[in-house]
């Protein structure tokens, strides 16, 4: 299914981009200070995110945008610093969980299929 580009999905893609990036910065910093229910609450703010800009755009094309923008963020501050440390803590087994969470749950919300998302002819009912 194509749609057009407006300014207004534009818009809406750059905002679920800084979102995103927000999002995964927010759950970077949430993972390690309270291990299990901050990785929970985490992988939580990620679903709606991916769930929130597939539902807002109609495609998946939105849940990308928010994970182009997490997973930025993640490289960002997974990097190490010319100094040779990290700029956050990434030792654990949270952090493993969290990317590969992040994007199961990216694949999930991209893939998933809405009642609009089918074509309902007037001459069979719908299923």
């Amino acid at each position: 299914m194509t749609r057009t580009w407006t300014p207004g999905r534009i818009a809406a893609l750059l905002g679920l981009l800084v979102a995103g990036a927000l999002t995964g910065t927010a759950g970077w910093l949430v993972v390690d200070l309270w291990f299990p229910g901050g990785l929970l609450l985490a992988l939580l703010a990620l679903f709606g995110l991916f769930l929130g800009g597939r539902i807002a755009l109609g495609t998946g094309i939105g849940v990308g945008a928010g994970a182009i923008g997490w997973f930025l963020a993640y490289v960002v501050l997974s990097a190490p610093r010319p100094e040779g440390d990290f700029l956050l803590s990434s030792s654990g087994i949270g952090m493993y969980v969290y990317l590969l969470g992040g994007v199961v749950l990216a694949v999930m919300c991209a893939t998933i299929s809405g009642p609009g998302d089918r074509v309902v002819s007037a001459a069979r009912p719908a299923r």
